[in-house]
C-alpha cells in the first residue's frame, strides 16, 4: 500500500514559501547525484556538501510553509517530509532550470553560479522579511549562498580562461542554460502577494542585480550569453519538463513504498 498524495495550501504565502523551499529542494537532488562521480575527490565532497546546504535549507522553507499554512487557515499542517515527498508533480513549484539533468561538469558549475547567485541576492532580501522565522532562515542560509557563488564563480572563470576544450564545454552549458533563466524572474499574483505582505521580494525585483553580476562573471570567463529568447517555461506554476517526473520517481520512492517510515 502506498502513501496517498497531499495537497498543499494555495495560499499565495505558503506557495512563495514552496517555491524557495522547492528550488533549494530539487536543485540540492541533482547535485546529490555527483556523489561518487566528480572529476577530483575535492570536487566530490564540494558539490555534496553545497547539495546537503540546500537540502537543509529546503527543510527549513519547507517547515516553516506548513505552519504558515497552518496559521493560515489551511485544513491540514504538513511538515517537512510530507511537503518534501508526498506531493504531486504538478503541486512542486521550483523553476524549470533546477530540475534538469545534471550535465557535464561545465553545465553543473554554471548552473551552480546562476542560481547561487540568484539564491544569495534573495536570502538577503529576505533577511528584512516581516515573517520572523523567515528571516532567521535567511541569515544562516546566506552565508552559504555566498560560498557556493565564490566556488562555482571560481569554476566557471578556470573553465572560461582553460583549454579549448573547456572553453568550449563552459559556451556550450551556457548555450543550453540561458533560455531558462527567463523563468526566474517572472512576476505573477504570487510574488505581488508576498511583497504586499512584506514576506519577501518579487522575483523579478532580483533580476538587475543578478544580471550584473552574471555580466561581469561570463565577461572575465571569456564567455557570451546568447539573446534573450521568448521562450519561457512554466515550473514556478506547477507545469514541468518531462525530468521532474523522473526524478520524483527516485526521490521519493522510499517514503511511498513504506507510508510513515521514519528513521
Amino acid at each position: 500500500m502506498s502513501t496517498p498524495s497531499i495537497q498543499p495550501s494555495r495560499d499565495p504565502a505558503v506557495q512563495y514559501l514552496l517555491r524557495l523551499g522547492d528550488t533549494c529542494l530539487i536543485l540540492g537532488q541533482r547535485l546529490s547525484e555527483w556523489c561518487g562521480h566528480a572529476p577530483i575527490l575535492e570536487e566530490d565532497i564540494a558539490l555534496t556538501n553545497m547539495a546537503l546546504d540546500l537540502i537543509g535549507q529546503s527543510r527549513a522553507l519547507l517547515t516553516r510553509a506548513g505552519q504558515l499554512g497552518a496559521e493560515r487557515g489551511a485544513a491540514a499542517a504538513f511538515d517537512e517530509d510530507q511537503l518534501a515527498f508526498l506531493r504531486e508533480e504538478r503541486d512542486y513549484l521550483n523553476p524549470t532550470l533546477v530540475e534538469l539533468p545534471r550535465g557535464d561538469f561545465a553545465f553543473t558549475v554554471l548552473r551552480n553560479a546562476v542560481v547561487a547567485t540568484f539564491l544569495r541576492l534573495m536570502w538577503e532580501r529576505l533577511a528584512t522579511s516581516s515573517d520572523a522565522e523567515l528571516a532567521a532562515i535567511a541569515g544562516k542560509a546566506v552565508k552559504e549562498a555566498r560560498y557556493h557563488e565564490e566556488h562555482a564563480a571560481d569554476w566557471v572563470v578556470r573553465l572560461g580562461d582553460g583549454t579549448d576544450e573547456s572553453k568550449r564545454r563552459l559556451q556550450r552549458a551556457l548555450d543550453q542554460l540561458w533560455r531558462y533563466t527567463a523563468e526566474l524572474f517572472d512576476a505573477d499574483a504570487v510574488d505581488e502577494a508576498a511583497a504586499a505582505l512584506g514576506l519577501g521580494p518579487r522575483w523579478s525585483d532580483l533580476q538587475g542585480d543578478w544580471q550584473a553580476a552574471m555580466t561581469a562573471l561570463l565577461a572575465e570567463a571569456g564567455v557570451s550569453a546568447p539573446a534573450p529568447s521568448v521562450y519561457r517555461t512554466t515550473g514556478k506554476r506547477g507545469v514541468h519538463s518531462e525530468h521532474l517526473g523522473h526524478l520524483l520517481t527516485e526521490m521519493q520512492s522510499l517514503q511511498r513504498a513504506y507510508p510513515g517510515g521514519a528513521w
